[in-house]
């Protein structure tokens, strides 16, 4: 898959179920969840304080950042649990045939 914004992520094999993984294109970074095979994408840092949430901890649908255990919703990015009162930015993201890319 190429063109109209996509760009090749990683193999579908390569994040965790019901883990993240994080993925940097450019001077932008961005976390890559699998959530039972379902794959979702959002900014990579939390809006409190910039900490990477690779290394924070998702439980049922929702990661938490590692630094103040503020709380996002993966699917939507809505910031659940404060500290955090920003929401993060999601990204449309493709299975195809075991690879993901995320569209910009």
């Amino acid at each position: 898959m190429s063109g109209e914004g996509w760009i090749p992520v990683c193999d579908a094999a390569d994040v965790p179920c019901d883990g993240v993984r994080r993925f940097d294109h450019g001077a932008r970074s961005f976390a890559i969840y699998n959530l039972g095979g379902r794959f979702f994408a959002t900014d990579g840092h939390c809006t409190h304080e910039r900490q990477h949430l690779e290394d924070g901890t998702v439980m049922d649908g929702i990661i938490e950042c590692p630094l103040h255990m503020g709380q996002f919703d993966i699917e939507t990015g809505e910031a659940l649990a404060g500290p955090v009162c920003i929401d993060l930015e999601t990204f449309e993201i493709r299975n195809e045939s075991g690879r993901l890319y995320l569209r910009l």
